[in-house]
């Protein structure tokens, strides 16, 4: 197959995310209730969910190494990604060797490694996806990442629920371990090319966190996971709780709001590309503010439906089309500490409004909370005008310096 095709990058990228959204589904939805199969406390569950979020702090390093240290003579990005996979799969296979409730310890060496080995290859192939992808296709390439993430929870979720159910725990894992070996050959294709001097590793590339337009995209990068990811974390008590859906209802209602985030990855990546970052950036908070407002409105099950639709829309919408932007302004230098970097004040961002969702939702309601963060999503209107108002006074001083 040819390796510097778009479609080659969508395949490549798409594969990769998709594991990492089966991964991430595991340990955010399945790794307590493995846990509790064994009678492990909560308080160790909640315990081992910390410590195994720690590579994930470690990711600007492993982004750091990735930018400069060419591997073995293999490439900067291409062999930490193998590895990393490699890692995960080995270590999710090894699980069920363990038992959690005799060696916790042990276990949670199990997690770690495993988190690691997702950390190196998630962050490496951001900084590939940099290298390599023309401007003018990032957008889809990012709508093939979000779409696969997406893609890959709701086959896991699905997948997961019927092997336990109806074979074993075991046999989840032995599921898990070789679907994260999916894109492994995929990246063995990788051909990294050579890097010019713009693309060499250089401290001076950090610089760039310096500029007001980086800072105000950063401001943004906290606010929107604020927004989107806490309403999210809500959702399911706000069908259970509000709208008196059944457990199985939220089940479906939950993975209706994958299926929408696939289609808002899909749809994102080509609109990006068509109409720019700017306007796709307003259009993603416009579309989030709708969908927000939606759930308001949503006084029952039936109504609910196209709400949550439109919801993981919003979702895989405005995830596309900001980290499309965050490529863009990446310095080529730093790629994937960049990337990094960016990632890292979003995780600031869901840690800021996980306590508030909750606030608010004690104090105002469901229906508060959705509208507080529609009146948030709507105030980054002026931030995203700002940040391509700095962007393009920039580009044009360094055209009339050349």
């Amino acid at each position: 197959m040819e390796t510097n095709t778009k479609l080659f990058r969508a395949l490549l990228f798409g594969s990769i995310y998709f594991v990492e959204g089966a991964i991430l589904t595991y340990m955010s939805g399945f790794n307590a209730i493995y846990l509790r199969s064994y009678n492990v406390p909560y308080t160790r569950i909640g315990i081992a969910g910390g410590i195994a979020m720690l590579p994930f702090i470690l990711k600007i390093f492993i982004g750091m190494l990735s930018d400069r240290v060419n591997l073995a003579g293999l490439g900067h990005r291409k062999p930490y990604m193998v590895v990393g996979i490699v890692a995960q799969a080995v270590g999710v296979l090894l699980v069920p060797l363990v038992n959690p409730a005799q060696s916790f310890a042990a276990f949670i060496v199990l997690l770690v490694f495993i988190s690691l080995g997702m950390s190196t290859y998630d962050t490496c192939s951001d900084g590939l996806a940099i290298d390599s992808t023309p401007e003018k296709e990032r957008g889809f390439v990012q709508g093939a990442m979000v779409a696969g993430r997406a893609l890959g929870a709701i086959v896991l979720a699905s997948a997961v629920g019927l092997l336990v159910q109806r074979v074993s725990w075991t046999a989840s894992f032995v599921f898990v371990g070789l679907v994260s070996l999916v894109p492994l050959f995929l990246v063995l294709q990788v051909r990294e090319g050579e890097r010019g001097p713009g693309r060499e590793f250089s401290a001076a590339g950090f610089r760039s966190f310096l500029t007001p337009t980086m800072g105000l995209f950063l401001l943004l990068g906290i606010l929107y996971p604020l927004v989107l990811y806490s309403a999210n974390g809500m959702l399911g008590a706000f069908l259970k709780e509000a709208l008196g859906a059944a457990e199985g209802e939220v089940g479906l209602f939950i993975s209706l709001f994958g299926v929408g985030a696939v289609l808002g990855g899909l749809a994102g990546g080509p609109l990006t590309d068509r109409l720019g970052r700017r306007v796709s950036l307003l259009g993603a908070l416009g579309v989030t503010s709708l969908a927000l407002m939606a759930l308001v409105g949503s006084s029952a099950v039936a109504p609910a439906v196209a709400a949550v639709l439109l919801f993981g829309f919003a979702f895989g919408y405005y995830e596309t089309v900001y980290m499309a932007a965050g490529m863009d302004l990446a310095d080529p230098r730093i790629a994937a500490s960049m990337f990094a970097i960016m990632m890292a004040a979003g995780n600031i961002g869901i840690g800021l409004g996980a306590p508030l969702a909750g606030v608010l939702v004690d104090r105002t309601g469901f229906d508060g909370m959705f509208i507080v963060f529609c009146l948030i999503n709507l105030a980054c209107a002026p931030l995203v005008l700002a940040v391509f108002k700095r962007k393009a006074a920039v580009t044009s001083g360094q055209a009339l310096n050349g």
